[in-house]
């Protein structure tokens, strides 16, 4: 996926590997992305990898944490 400046204004998006910065990725994505780009991430990493972010992630704000926790357990 091609990632939009607005998603990733920290950085330049051509600079993120999707595996060495898979957390950092998934935490943006889940926390700002629009429905195609959260669709992205669901279909690139694991649930596994996607759980322990929204378990361990201090960038999540508690109402997404909470939304990913319920949508996991489906």
């Amino acid at each position: 996926m091609k990632y939009r400046q607005s998603l990733f204004w920290d950085t330049k998006p051509e600079n993120i590997d999707k595996e060495k910065h898979k957390r950092y990725i998934i935490a943006r994505v889940l926390e700002f992305g629009r429905d195609d780009e959260v669709r992205d991430v669901v279909k690139q990493y694991s649930k596994k990898d996607i759980s322990e972010v929204v378990s361990n992630s201090k960038v999540l704000t508690p109402i997404t944490k909470n939304l990913w926790m319920h949508l996991l357990k489906k």
